[in-house]
């Protein structure tokens, strides 16, 4: 956008400000002049300076549209043309927007990595890319290319700083042991637990050597005086970090790798709390009495609203979200999901939005009340200087979560660009932002919120930016006088087709994203949103913006009562919508069409000539490249306990009658699987199970006996869990894939053929996808696992487990004993 001293020309004795878009708008006046005028036809004179031209020669723009048809394309002129173009896309600041793509990249790049880079790679990148760029200033070319070059390292550069300022230590092996720590957070859960945060202080019995320094513990009771800041202590149960349920999908320990938690578990009896000796330090004060505030209003909010209503207004406005009922004891998650509005709970850039807009609209309503004042005071900076320190309140107390700080660091940037005097939507503040994001937390630029929610942002921006540009050239009338019904009618159906245009634009540029990461996609999105979001930007929000104001006055019962009434509201929508919205999981799709979608969308908000139709081949390609994607045969879990298989018809064949809901979930949607199949279990001595594991039909589900379990996939073939290396044996003569649920077995097959996989290789290398040849059975299966070596640091203590070791559990060391020589 133009700034100060740009975008304006002088008239007669004065100027007049114009849009910098117009100034560079494409027009047909706007071709580039020859060099040479061309060479008089024979038998016509040249046309003197002072000579008229007829009428019909005047026109400009016929002539200009007559050259157009009749001029031919060549690859001379292609390139003047996007030579011009370009120029056009640099002057107007294109390659400051460009800023974020490359340091994103460079992260992206960086995460991709197959081993973990040092310092002095990148760094020595950097370097030279600088010293390139500065030589070649006079290259505008070469400049720009060495320009992205630099950027893209120093993302990389950003990524590995990053990593090792984390430096998490993480627990690798799972142990039991007396803990003392003090506590950072507690959550109820709707089961009745507890959950607790805490920084380890010490442990005992045994002490551990290289002890996590924050743990996540989950506890039955806690005592009545237990408050952020506490110090406890108790016997606990401590479990490293999950990996991937399946290969590609989302890591577990790389979100805890980040944000801190070096471990798990629950605590096997009550924690106590014990006196603490001397003052914490002072940030622990702070964040405890931060903490302390949060459970306390929530509390407030519990008791003031109740059910599921008031659990999501606690998370609304403070960010405590442990108590909302999670899909197996409720349906309100389940369908918000199913109709795209779970984004609602999450404290995001919506939230913070309509938190800003609410305080700014009373200040201003307030000072309207004063018309001299407002007539001489920037008011309209007031509010935005009020709106800033309320979003960044909201945000401490809230938890600064990272989707709300990263919602924040966006918000702040547009209320900042207001007291400067600069428009607070453009593509320049949302760079801004996007910088701010990257250079503080590089990993979120590889998690779905930062993409998905960037994403939405650059299109609307866009979509709003293209927008402008098209009324800006249009000849608007004066609109007719309507009567008082009319004009609201108008209104009504403008604001409602700017929230459907919103939805519809927001969602076509996350929808490949969301399919990526979470393998669904709302169907009925538009129309929930359509119904649900009038409810939430005129009632909730506002409400609950009031509802904080009062509270402290303790006059927040009638608004937290309209709150409450809005968000019921709101839970009857979303299940009368997600009653009648179709299956939603989509299964999986190809990364190369969430990368060609993405520079798709880059070239499309940022580019402002006809370059931006270059997105249209981006856009095809991806679409065309969704389904090419190899849908595994068998998926296992990382700890062998779990096999699943698709049998066909929908249905998802496990060996277990009773599974983790997490990982079945995701694996349902990933393989498009409806209903779950569980085995049928019969006991050693039943006839029935006395059959030739060829003799069963293709699609066959798991057949348990004793430590053995076999299933058929619909290709022909045959899968077998045994419990250790003594029942697997047999199966190496039917089988093309044998689990093996023991860490100190190895393979038993002598048949190259035969798939084996063991505890031990899982814990070494994370769950796994199994692929079989489609052509022919009998060919060996090939497999994948979700962990890669050399390890990065968010896995190295995968190494140290004793599964991966090759040891047996401590419960069953005594089995494993060598007996002594008689």
């Amino acid at each position: 956008m133009a700034g100060r001293g740009r975008g304006t020309k002088e008239g007669e004795g004065g100027e007049a400000s114009v849009s910098e878009r117009s100034l560079f708008a494409d027009s047909p006046y706007a071709e580039p002049l020859p060099l040479a005028l061309p060479e008089p036809h024979p038998g016509i004179a040249p046309a003197l300076p002072g000579d008229a031209l007829p009428a019909q020669v005047t026109a400009p723009g016929s002539i200009a549209r007559l050259r157009r048809r009749l001029r031919r394309p060549s690859w001379p002129a292609l390139r003047r043309s996007l030579a011009v173009a370009a120029d056009t896309e640099l002057d107007r600041g294109v390659a400051f927007l460009l800023v974020p793509v490359f340091l994103a990249a460079g992260v992206i790049v960086y995460f991709s990595l197959a081993g973990e880079p040092g310092f002095a790679q990148p760094i020595a990148i950097v370097v030279l890319a600088t010293c390139c760029a500065v030589a070649t200033r006079s290259r505008p070319r070469t400049h720009l290319f060495c320009m992205a070059a630099m950027l893209c390292a120093l993302g990389v550069v950003a990524a590995k700083v990053e990593t090792w300022r984390a430096g998490t230590q993480m627990l690798g092996s799972e142990i039991q042991t007396r803990l003392t720590g003090r506590v950072v957070s507690l959550e109820q859960m709707e089961s009745g637990r507890i959950r607790l945060t805490l920084d380890v202080v010490s442990t005992a019995y045994p002490e551990l050597r290289y002890a996590p320094e924050r743990v996540r513990l989950s506890a039955r009771t806690v005592p009545a005086d237990m408050t952020a800041g506490s110090l406890i202590t108790g016997y606990a149960r401590l479990l490293p970090p999950t990996g991937p349920v399946r290969p590609e999908s989302y890591d577990f320990s790389f979100d805890s790798y980040f944000t801190g938690i070096g471990g798990s578990g629950f605590f096997l009896g009550n924690p106590k709390t014990i006196a603490t000796q001397g003052p914490p330090p002072l940030t622990a004060r702070l964040s405890s009495a931060i903490e302390n505030a949060r459970e306390n209003i929530a509390d407030h909010i519990r008791g003031k609203i109740g059910g599921a209503e008031g659990e999501i207004a606690a998370a609304l406005i403070v960010g405590v979200r442990a108590g909302i009922p999670d899909e197996v004891n409720d349906e309100v998650n389940e369908a918000m999901r199913r109709t795209g509005i779970y984004h609602i709970i999450s404290i995001s850039g919506l939230h913070m939005a309509l938190v800003a807009g609410t305080i700014m609209a009373l200040l201003r309503g307030a000072f309207a009340l004063f018309p001299v004042f407002s007539s001489r005071r920037p008011v309209k900076k007031y509010a935005a200087a009020a709106a800033l320190v309320s979003i960044a309140a909201y945000l401490v107390i809230s938890g600064v979560v990272v989707a709300a700080e990263r919602s924040f660091i966006m918000l702040a940037v547009m209320l900042v660009a207001v007291l400067f005097d600069r428009a607070a939507l453009t593509m320049r503040n949302l760079a801004i932002s996007a910088i701010a994001v990257i250079l503080v937390s590089p990993h979120e630029v590889v998690g779905p919120s930062f993409q998905m929610s960037f994403a939405a942002t650059a299109a609307l921006v866009g979509a709003y930016a293209g927008w402008a540009d098209y009324r800006a050239d249009k000849v608007r009338t004066p609109p007719a006088k309507r009567s008082f019904v009319g004009f609201l009618s108008r209104k009504f159906a403008l604001a409602m087709g700017g929230l459907a245009m919103t939805s519809i634009i927001a969602g076509s540029a996350t929808l490949l994203f969301a399919i990526w990461h979470f393998q669904r996609v709302s169907p009925l999105s538009l129309i929930a949103n359509l119904a649900v979001m009038p409810i939430v930007s005129l009632i909730v929000m506002p409400f609950a913006v009031l509802s904080a104001l009062a509270m402290p006055f303790g006059a927040d019962g009638p608004f937290l009562y309209v709150m409450g009434k809005g968000l019921m509201a709101m839970i009857a929508i979303s299940a009368w919508i997600s009653e009648r919205s179709p299956v939603d999981a989509v299964g999986l799709i190809s990364i190369r069409s969430v990368l060609l979608v993405a520079v798709a969308l880059v070239i499309a908000t940022m580019a402002t000539t006809w370059l931006r139709l270059a997105a249209v081949p981006f856009a095809l390609a991806g679409l065309l490249t969704v389904p090419q994607v190899l849908t595994p045969d068998v998926l296992i879990s990382e700890d062998a306990h779990l096999v699943a298989m698709p049998i066909g018809g929908g249905e998802l064949a496990l060996n277990r009658e009773r599974s983790n809901e997490f990982t079945t979930d995701n694996w349902k949607r990933a393989l498009r699987a409806e209903t779950i199949i569980p085995p049928e279990i019969f006991e050693a001595t039943d006839t029935r199970f006395d059959l030739d594991p060829l003799d069963l039909p293709p699609g066959s589900p798991f057949y348990c006996t004793g430590d053995l379990c076999i299933a058929r996939h619909p290709s022909g073939a045959i899968v077998a869990l045994a419990k250790d290396r003594k029942t697997a044996r047999p199966a190496c003569a039917f089988a093309s894939l044998i689990v093996i649920d023991d860490a100190t077995a190895y393979n038993p097959c002598r048949d190259p053929l035969v798939l084996v996989v063991t505890k031990k290789q899982l814990a070494r290398d994370g769950s796994a996808a199994v692929f079989f040849d489609p052509q022919s059975a009998a060919a060996a299966p090939t497999i994948r696992f979700a962990v890669d070596k050399p390890y990065r640091p968010w896995h190295e203590q995968r190494r140290f487990s004793r599964e991966a070791r090759g040891l047996p559990p401590y419960n069953q060391r005594e089995k494993y004993k060598p007996k002594p020589a008689q």
